[in-house]
């Protein structure tokens, strides 16, 4: 692949405003695990390897088994995840491929298991990994 962009070089004050997007990220009251859950399959939705290869690294640190970080890609069938991470991940999926819009039966079925503010910072945190992917993808950022 030939070069691309350095998003921080050429537009510092944009990057930044994703930079702090990430720093709110981090700060919510969302667990390691639903936040590594939805970074990972966003990623894996999206086709972005590098962030892949960061997010199941940091899962790893967090944590995670290797069997739930294998079966992410399954997870409707997998009997690992809670009745939570499956709202989760279904939520992540339809933001993912917002085209298809959010679906009144997954939105109300993640608002019936969580508090107004933590669905906001799971949605939140969705938005933002899909900004990553985006950006990682179309600079052609690599895994390493």
């Amino acid at each position: 692949m030939k070069p691309r962009i350095v998003i921080p070089t050429v537009a510092p004050e944009a990057y930044e405003a994703l930079i702090n997007l990430e720093k709110y990220s981090a700060t919510t009251s969302l667990t390691s695990t639903h936040k590594e859950l939805i970074k990972i399959r966003a990623s894996q939705i999206n086709g972005c390897a590098f962030c892949i290869n960061m997010h199941t690294a940091d899962a790893r640190k967090y944590g995670e088994t290797e069997k739930r970080i294998y079966l992410l890609n399954a997870w409707r069938e997998a009997d690992v995840y809670t009745e939570e991470e499956k709202a989760i991940l279904a939520l992540t999926e339809e933001i993912t491929m917002i085209s298809n819009h959010v679906s009144d039966e997954v939105y109300q079925n993640a608002a019936r298991l969580f508090e107004d503010k933590y669905l906001a910072e799971i949605i939140l945190v969705i938005i933002t990994i899909n900004s990553w992917n985006r950006l990682a993808i179309a600079t052609g950022l690599r895994a390493v």
